[in-house]
C-alpha cells in the first residue's frame, strides 16, 4: 500500500533538515535549489503513483459492483427526493 501521508511527512523533514543545513552555512543557494527541485519530483513521484493506484482501485470496485453502487445511487436519490418534497 502506498503511503502518501508518510512521503510528505518525509518531504517536510528532509525540507527542514536542508534549511538547517543552509542556516548553519553547510549548503550555498544553489545547491538549496537543486535539492528543492529533487525533493518535488520525488514527491511528485509519489503523489502519481499514489493518484494511480486510487483510479485505478476505483475502477475495479466500479466493475466488481456496479450494480451494487448503482442501486445504492438510485436509493439515495430517491431518499433524498423524497425528503425534499416532505
Amino acid at each position: 500500500m502506498i503511503n502518501l501521508i508518510e512521503s510528505t511527512k518525509d518531504y517536510w523533514r528532509k525540507l527542514d533538515e536542508l534549511e538547517a543545513a543552509y542556516k548553519r552555512g553547510d549548503v550555498s543557494v544553489e545547491e538549496v535549489d537543486v535539492r528543492v527541485a529533487q525533493l518535488m519530483d520525488e514527491l511528485g513521484h509519489e503523489r502519481r503513483v499514489t493518484l494511480r493506484y486510487i483510479r485505478q482501485s476505483v475502477l475495479r470496485l466500479w466493475q466488481e459492483q456496479r450494480e451494487t453502487l448503482l442501486g445504492f445511487a438510485f436509493l439515495a436519490i430517491l431518499t433524498y427526493a423524497w425528503f425534499i418534497y416532505n
